[in-house]
């Protein structure tokens, strides 16, 4: 289908975030949608909602998932936060499961739920998985939306290698070279992916992402593992236009196509 086509038929790519406080999700976000600036957030009829609103809802404990967030560099994308649900408490838990269920029903594509990333982030004091993770990874079947797990703060593990390569004698320049080859080799086999491979719900994929805190981030390989997990063509091709980060990615898709 031409893609002008596609963009009037279908117009935004939705994802649904997930993660912990302080899992940088905001930071990814910015970095896929080229900003340094905060979303703007629209309830579910499309009317802007005030920061002070959802300031003063935040604080009173309250959130609507239904609520979507557009960067103004790239309104082509819409996130959905499930803020709350990392508390691990039931009553949020089921919201997450209806919101993905009753998207995937919707007749209109621009309306579906088109992915899912989870986000896990690596640095010292987070690198089990909660309760709400497991749960999740062990009771909500997400039908046709690719889930992608998300490492985030990846860059943690680095240090713990380089503290180990110095322990070991290496020199602080050698060992600030090999620390990041290192903590992906051990990573690999690691608990983390042992863990997701053998849930009753495992993820399609999942991308180790460090350092998305500085200027240079390169959120490539996010943009990458996502799309290789959407099945629907027109979908696919949504989300590789859409993205405007890693344009070696939108040529590959040209040039197959």
């Amino acid at each position: 289908m031409d893609l002008t086509k596609i963009r009037q038929k279908i117009r935004r790519f939705r994802i649904l975030v997930i993660g912990r406080a302080n899992a940088g999700k905001t930071t990814i976000l910015q970095r896929v949608c080229n900003t340094r600036d905060n979303p703007e957030i629209y309830n579910g009829a499309g009317e802007k909602i005030d920061a002070a609103v959802l300031t003063a809802s935040r604080e009173r404990g309250e959130h609507d998932i239904e609520n979507e967030m557009v960067f103004q560099s790239n309104p082509g994308f819409v996130f959905h936060d499930s803020r709350g649900f990392e508390a691990g408490g039931e009553s949020e838990f089921i919201k997450v499961k209806e919101f993905i269920a009753a998207r995937s029903k919707e007749t209109r594509l621009e309306n579906r739920l088109h992915a899912i990333w989870y986000c896990i982030p690596m640095d010292e004091a987070s690198r089990s998985f909660t309760q709400a993770e497991i749960k999740f990874f062990s009771q909500c079947d997400t039908g046709s939306t690719p889930v992608i797990v998300l490492f985030t703060k990846f860059d943690a593990l680095y240090d713990v290698e380089f503290r180990k390569l110095r322990q070991e004698g290496k020199p602080r320049k050698d060992a600030k070279e090999l620390a990041p080859k290192r903590a992906e080799d051990s990573f690999a086999k690691g608990p983390q992916l042992k863990f997701l491979k053998d849930v009753p719900w495992p993820p399609k994929c999942h991308v180790c992402l460090p350092d998305m805190d500085k200027d240079d981030a390169d959120c490539g390989p996010l943009i990458e593992r996502t799309a290789g997990t959407l099945d629907d063509e027109v979908v696919e091709q949504l989300f590789v236009s859409t993205q405007k980060t890693n344009l070696e990615l939108c040529m590959k898709y040209a040039a197959e196509r």
